[in-house]
């Protein structure tokens, strides 16, 4: 229930467990701290240091997604790669026609399984409900963080997002909405 109820401190055990370097490799594998070469213009890698830097503190609060920065584009990138069976495309605002070669960046069996716990998210007891949609499968993930400030954070302005896919037991769409 971790990833349905977004617990930070379940998080924070999972990745103090895991260490640095499998966190740090799994989130790079997805994308995040490099642009997504999708041509776009100003495209930003993010903000994402390496593990050797990160103190314990660090490591947990980038567990549940404070102390790393990435763009929307990012974002549904890496949740594209849980939709395609841990297979990664590259990005493009254009039309693509054919086949597109991709690469693994998830092994088959841990997308599958994070797509699952993705879909508990949506039901009853999750923080996303408000996603669901009646006779369709939603999986997604609920998240919200303070935005930054010079020196810190600012504890009265919020930022909200959505990210998921549908169907999701065959995904054909990913969507991130801030």
């Amino acid at each position: 229930t971790v990833i349905q109820k977004s617990s930070n401190v379940g998080a924070t055990k999972i990745a103090l467990t895991l260490g640095p370097e499998k966190i740090w490799k799994v989130l790079t594998d997805v994308g995040f701290g490099q642009p997504t070469m999708s041509g776009f213009p100003g495209e930003s890698p993010g903000l994402f240091n390496n593990y050797r830097s990160w103190s314990q503190l660090e490591l947990a609060t980038i567990s549940f997604g404070y102390g790393i920065s990435v763009t929307m584009l990012q974002l549904a990138h890496a949740y594209s790669i849980i939709a395609n069976d841990g297979i990664q495309v590259p990005v493009s605002f254009l039309k693509v026609t054919g086949p597109v070669q991709g690469t693994r960046a998830l092994p088959v069996d841990i997308a599958s399984e994070v797509r699952k716990m993705l879909e508990t998210v949506v039901e009853a007891g999750g923080t996303g409900k408000r996603a669901a949609i009646r006779g369709y499968q939603v999986a997604g993930k609920t998240g919200t963080a303070e935005r930054a400030t010079d020196g810190g954070y600012a504890s009265n302005r919020n930022m909200s997002l959505f990210a998921g896919m549908a169907p999701a037991s065959n995904p054909q769409l990913v969507m991130v909405v801030l």
